[in-house]
């Protein structure tokens, strides 16, 4: 037992429980306080660390503790960048993601080196390395463009893109000027550079997702989930390390690595996302606020003149890279604002380079003093820089993306009314090794606005009194409330007494006004051709919403590719706009590629939709059902398949559709596969009771449909 006369309350405080609850609490109460004077929360957390650190009150000491959780914040801002790119997007935008990671390098470059040697009088290899600084940065403003819900803007896409560009480039001309600092730049020196980053590429883009793959196909607990991701990106930045370039590196190409294994609208990157932004990420940022020290810069008159040339360069490069990336690709002035606040902050390159120079030392001054590559004033100017240009891009990056956050809503209401809002997703349960599954098809699927789109459905026979199957069925339903609550998703719960399920499922459609209905299969069963009968002659004939009927034999998240087989006129279905915008939620949420089969007038409504809506997409003309056998010679371990079913009379029904459930579990039992109804005109309830009665009811033509599918992504978006 420890009395209070023996607590050390002494500054700085050594009490790691008294430390650790005094972090929290600046984490908490910091950016409530600024927020109110519109100061962005990475600023508040920056300044609390200067106050509280050694430069400013002395609380706390910038110990190992500090820096160990520091480094794994820099670590998660990094690994949380790449892991939130949008790789169709990044595919689509690349050529101007290195155009801009050009101009973000070779501007402060080529600006930062002419300053260095004929203002600031330093040596060409000082100069350069103080140049590298300018050139690299750290998205430290990005979970503020994410938050707004900006983050699959093309502009964010090109900036991160940019930035694994430009700091690659300045490490590496980091790494080239330490080895001349010291003589070590010989042929070897390249060969082993070289090497060694093709070696840590090759684990980190091949090894890294096949490990994935294998790991979640056989461990679903959470917690080892995340752990394990946690370990990747800690290997992966000691990986880079290894190879000759800094961790930032590693974090982030272990992001990139991982993009398709962790969808944005799964459990386990809510995960990710809740514990670096509560946690690491605010230590990263207290952490640098201690390194401030306001003193020096009323004591040394150098100091101050060089922190302020150090800014200006940084900023006008930094300002002159977006500004003709801007004027190069037409892009908003509330879009540059983005690119430029993302791309100004300077941190974690910053320091990597200006601690390497710090501690070089060249030779001997006649007063005794090492000469060092990089002076002590610029060690303090550059924290000075890291200060002003963290500030400046956080109020700029958040004024920017508020800006294209407005604009987008905007849009939306000239568009018309969200119907996203009024979206609805039921899925009936009754098997407990399938409900998770089925759940996360549906957030998968769904709208990414949607929080409340999301029924669940348990039917108990009306002639049982058994308190039992109820008390089973809530259980049904509250594992299916737990599977969505870890996606911030909230589902409504139904126990529906009914004479038998057909009616049960077909009244909730009705009554609820369901715009989807998600049908489950065993996961140890195939599909019969009966049971694919009665489900047609029942709840197929009375419910016209898009039906998927869905059996999965492994996780959604490691399917790598779809294969879409489209009968011939699918796209003169009414519902074919809708079935389409789930498929296409379904790739841009997890990544995975999809490969559509159809005929060309299909064909051609795909290709027109991806030109706008950029996802990873791949055309293949095929027309002959009866030829629907060649299709399984193309599946691949990790593909999944969608095939478009129609009902019997319907313009795109096909006889060999009565033929699919035996293909399936001849030819198909190995892999995940759904059927898809789609909503269609012959139907007589197409229009009353469904909430897409205001599109459907207006469709005359092929235009009107290409219509209502860019209305939907709109709205998406």
């Amino acid at each position: 037992m420890i009395l209070l006369s023996e607590l050390n309350f002494a500054l700085p405080l050594e009490n790691p429980v008294l430390r650790f609850s005094i972090i929290l609490f600046i984490i908490l109460f910091a950016p409530l306080v600024l927020n109110k004077i519109r100061v962005p929360q990475l600023i508040g957390l920056i300044l609390a660390g200067a106050l509280i650190g050694p430069n400013g009150f002395h609380l706390l000491e910038r110990d190992s503790s500090i820096v160990l959780f520091g480094t794994v914040g820099l670590l998660y801002i990094m690994f949380l960048a790449g892991l939130e790119i949008d790789l169709g997007d990044f595919k689509k935008n690349k050529d101007k993601s290195i155009v801009f990671g050009f101009f973000t390098f070779s501007i402060p470059m080529l600006l930062g080196s002419s300053v260095g040697v004929y203002l600031m009088g330093f040596s060409w290899m000082t100069a350069i390395l103080l140049a590298s600084m300018f050139a690299s940065h750290t998205l430290i403003a990005y979970p503020l463009v994410s938050k707004l819900g900006v983050a699959k803007n093309k502009a964010v896409n090109i900036t991160v893109g940019g930035t694994m560009i430009t700091d690659t480039l300045a490490l590496l001309v980091l790494a080239v000027i330490a080895g001349m600092a010291v003589g070590d730049i010989t042929p070897d020196f390249w060969f082993r550079l070289g090497v060694s980053l093709m070696i840590f590429g090759a684990i980190v883009f091949l090894l890294f997702p096949w490990v994935g793959t294998w790991f979640f196909k056989r461990y679903e607990d959470n917690i080892s989930q995340y752990i394990f991701v946690l370990g990747l990106v800690f290997l992966g930045a000691f990986l880079a390390e290894a190879a000759g370039v800094e961790a930032i590196i590693g974090a982030f190409m272990a992001g990139l690595a991982l993009n398709r294994l962790i969808p944005r609208t799964s459990p386990l990157m809510n995960r990710i996302e809740f514990v670096g932004n509560a946690l690491f990420i605010p230590f990263f940022l207290i952490g640098v606020g201690m390194l401030i020290n306001v003193k020096v810069f009323f004591l040394d008159l150098e100091t101050i003149s060089v922190a302020v040339m150090m800014t200006v360069v940084a900023t006008v490069s930094k300002y002159l890279a977006a500004w003709i990336t801007q004027k190069t690709y037409g892009f908003s002035k509330a879009q540059r604002q983005v690119i430029f606040g993302l791309s100004n902050a300077q941190a974690a390159a910053t320091l990597a380079a200006v601690t390497v120079g710090y501690n070089i030392i060249l030779g001997e001054a006649p007063d005794g003093q090492p000469v060092r590559l990089l002076n002590e004033a610029i060690l303090n100017g550059t924290i000075l820089m890291i200060l002003v240009t963290c500030t400046m891009a956080s109020f700029v990056a958040q004024k920017g993306a508020s800006q294209i956050a407005l604009e987008d809503m905007d849009e939306e209401h000239e568009g018309g009314a969200d119907r996203s809002a009024d979206e609805k997703i039921l899925i009936p349960i009754n098997y407990p090794e399938n409900i998770e599954e089925l759940v996360n098809l549906a957030i998968s699927v769904k709208s990414e606005k949607s929080k409340n789109a999301l029924l669940a459905l348990n039917i108990i026979p009306t002639e049982s009194n058994d308190v039992k199957l109820e008390k089973e069925a809530k259980k049904l339903l509250e594992k299916a409330s737990i599977a969505a609550s870890a996606t911030d998703d909230t589902i409504r719960e139904l126990v529906r007494y009914d004479a038998n399920i057909i009616n049960g499922i077909t009244n909730v459609v009705k009554e609820h006004k369901v715009s989807d209905l998600i049908l489950g299969l065993h996961k140890q069963r195939g599909i019969s051709g009966s049971f694919l009968g009665n489900l047609t002659e029942g709840v197929l004939s009375r419910c016209n919403v898009t039906t998927l009927i869905y059996r999965f034999t492994q996780p959604i998240n490691t399917v790598n590719r779809y294969h879409i087989i489209a009968p011939l006129g699918a796209e003169k279905e009414i519902g074919f706009p809708f079935w389409l915008f789930r498929i296409w939620n379904l790739g841009k949420n997890t990544g995975a590629k999809l490969i559509f089969y159809g005929n060309k007038s299909f064909l051609r409504f795909i290709k027109d939709l991806h030109k706008s809506h950029a996802t990873e997409v791949e055309l293949r003309e095929f027309s002959e059902w009866e030829d629907f056998l060649i299709i399984s010679r193309e599946m691949k371990e990790n593909d999944a398949l969608f095939i478009i079913m129609s009902r019997k009379n319907e313009i795109s029904y096909s006889p060999v559709m009565k033929h699919i459930p035996k293909y399936l579990n001849k030819y198909f039992q190995a892999f995940n596969y759904v059927l898809v109804y789609p909503i269609q005109r012959g139907l007589s309830d197409y229009k009353a009771g469904n909430i897409f009665s205001p599109f459907v009811s207006n469709f005359e033509s092929l235009e009107d449909i290409s219509k209502t599918i860019s209305t939907l992504f709109k709205k998406n978006r």
